[in-house]
């Protein structure tokens, strides 16, 4: 039988190291799904139950693998619903090729079934490098330029393949005008650094500067004993992105964990008063968390030279790799001998986690939402992967998960959109099927997306050499995210009608799956259930019945402007007393002098 578009397309697949695609089928691909079947399902197809589904899993692979996430659906709607995970890719710079079918050429341009301008709709998304395959001879160039491209940009790229050349024999381009090769498989990128006089420039802004602040990104991540390093010799502290979390464990005294509206009182605290600040491998965009303008002098290390000194008025900027160029600015940089800087911010870091810790405990009505990631941080292996949702949730996983060991962890940083937490799992497995995975996933997302996706965990669960990948859910039947944000930017009581949930029995749902799954509705049930669920010989689901009126406080709040808040809230809220309650109970923690024995 002669070898097909899609049987080639497979083959060229493989050639590149690709073991799994995350896909649904549809009449727009079906010669490529032939092509699955032919090939005795390598790489393996993994059937999501919806394309957006498919793409998170390839965003979640590629974050957490390091390589090129690739997602499939057919054409027309298939197509449509992708294009979120795409975007989630795109704004948070993760390779990721969607390969695409299309109406039949014969019928382009007649208004057929499931016929949309792609690439149109493609073009914003996938706009690094995005093509239509209409001959047989153009695919391998197509194909390996689209992977390249993903890779080079960090970011998108599309392949769109009209369903009737998928079925059409494979012939490759020949040495003549008008047709385009390609070469092998792979790819050996630089690691670029600065000229040395830029390197001089930046060692001058360091050496000058008292109180140094470094803000490391996901950009970082290769170079993290390079960071480390420049932190001893310059006494600095180190604040995290969102997406940087897990670049440093939070065990180092002088990492002040995540920075924002989601971070840390030390974090706030070191950008308040630093006078010099060096920002590696971040696009951090909220420069009202970072020093006032004018007051420190900043040095901005990035790959990608179109994300660098937008953010902060950066003195020095380096384009180059942040391993790479941290260690050739190392041995230009003086150690600071006087300590009282990092003494100082050793000093807030150890009290802010005392602080933490009491958060945690304060009472609440049934669970303490902060106590679900507190008692976590103290049982998580060394070597978990952690997803997180968009919404409350996200705040405590900001702010209460401590990153040590090896611990990985993501999320959708920059689109923020909801329901990624669990199909990032499920591509967390397929890279790492060795490591425990957990997702800490809310209600709405859960509703939105998770329990759909819990099907295609127990599907695959079979694959993974370590079977342990914990859902957790922050059951409190509200979108509470959003429901915070009404009462404390628009002074708005909660709005029943479109911020509660219907009750749904989350737990059940697993079981019915055939997972293991439990419900916590005391707090003394949590440690038992972390302890079940990461000692269990398969998936589980943790159904946690929380408090939605423990407020996410800012670390800059002071008590007037949480007074101001209580006070819209006390117009109208539902469940306004209680909510003022938790707000106090828990701000109090802030001043409870003296650090408790663990």
């Amino acid at each position: 039988m002669a070898e097909t578009v899609g049987d080639y397309l497979l083959q060229r697949l493989r050639e590149w190291g690709v073991e799994q695609v995350f896909g649904y089928p549809g009449d727009g691909i079906n010669g490529i799904v032939a092509s699955f079947g032919k090939a005795g399902n390598e790489p393996r197809f993994v059937q999501a139950r919806h394309e957006e589904m498919a793409a998170f899993e390839a965003v979640g692979f590629a974050k957490f693998s390091g390589e090129v996430g690739i997602c499939m659906a057919t054409s027309g709607p298939g197509a449509i619903h992708l294009l979120n995970g795409l975007y989630d890719a795109k704004l948070d710079h993760v390779p990721v090729v969607a390969i695409v079918g299309q109406t039949a050429r014969s019928a382009m341009g007649g208004s057929y079934q499931q016929e949309v301008d792609l690439q149109a709709l493609y073009k914003d998304v996938a706009g690094e490098y995005l093509v239509e395959v209409n001959v047989a001879q153009q695919l391998p160039n197509a194909l390996d330029r689209a992977i390249r491209s993903a890779q080079a940009s960090r970011g998108p790229a599309a392949l769109i393949i009209p369903a009737d050349l998928q079925e059409e024999e494979y012939s490759p381009p020949q040495h003549t005008f008008k047709q385009v090769p390609s070469s092998t498989p792979g790819t050996a990128w630089p690691r670029p650094v600065p000229a040395d006089g830029d390197l001089d420039g930046a060692a001058e802004v360091l050496n000058a500067g008292e109180k140094v602040a470094i803000l490391v990104g996901q950009g970082a991540r290769a170079g993290a004993a390079e960071v480390r390093e420049v932190a001893d010799v310059t006494g600095a502290g180190v604040a995290k992105a969102l997406l940087g979390k897990d670049v440093l464990p939070d065990d180092l005294p002088y990492v002040t964990g995540a920075i924002g509206l989601l971070g840390t009182r030390p974090s706030y605290e070191l950008m308040r008063d630093c006078d010099t600040l060096l920002i590696v491998g971040s696009n951090f965009p909220y420069s009202q968390f970072l020093p006032e303008f004018g007051q420190a002098r900043a040095v901005q290390i990035d790959l990608d030279g179109r994300f660098i000194g937008m953010r902060y008025p950066t003195e020095v900027n380096l384009v180059g790799d942040s391993a790479a160029t941290l260690r050739a600015l190392l041995p230009k940089l003086r150690r600071k001998d006087e300590r009282s800087w990092r003494e100082t911010i050793e000093k807030n870091v150890a009290s802010w986690w005392d602080t933490v810790d009491r958060e945690a405990d304060v009472a609440a009505e049934p669970v303490n939402p902060m106590a679900i990631v507190s008692q976590l941080s103290r049982r998580i292996p060394d070597n978990a992967i952690v997803t997180a949702d968009s919404g409350s949730s996200t705040n405590w996983y900001a702010r209460n998960l401590r990153i040590r060991g090896g611990i990985r962890g993501s999320l959708s940083g920059t689109l923020a959109t909801m329901g990624p937490g669990v199909p990032y799992a499920i591509g967390a497995k397929f890279a790492h099927p060795d490591r425990p995975v957990i997702a800490l996933v809310g209600d709405g997302a859960m509703q939105m997306n998770g329990l759909a996706e819990l099907i295609t965990i127990a599907r695959y669960r079979s694959l993974w050499t370590d079977p342990r990948c914990v859902i957790c859910v922050f059951h409190n039947n509200d979108l509470n995210q959003v429901t915070w944000e009404l009462r404390a930017m628009g002074g708005a009581p909660k709005f029943e009608e479109s911020q509660s949930l219907p009750d749904v029995d989350y737990a059940g749902f697993a079981r019915s799956l055939g997972l293991t799954a439990r419900n916590v509705d005391r707090p003394e049930q949590l440690g038992e259930a972390w302890d079940a669920a990461l000692s269990a010989d398969g998936p589980s689901v943790l159904d946690v019945r929380c408090d939605p009126e423990v407020p996410p406080i800012p670390p800059h709040a002071t008590f007037e402007q949480m007074k101001s808040a209580a006070q819209a809230v006390l117009k109208g809220d539902p469940n306004a007393l209680h909510l003022v309650a938790q707000g106090v109970k828990t701000k109090l923690q802030e001043f409870v002098p003296g650090r408790r024995e663990k």
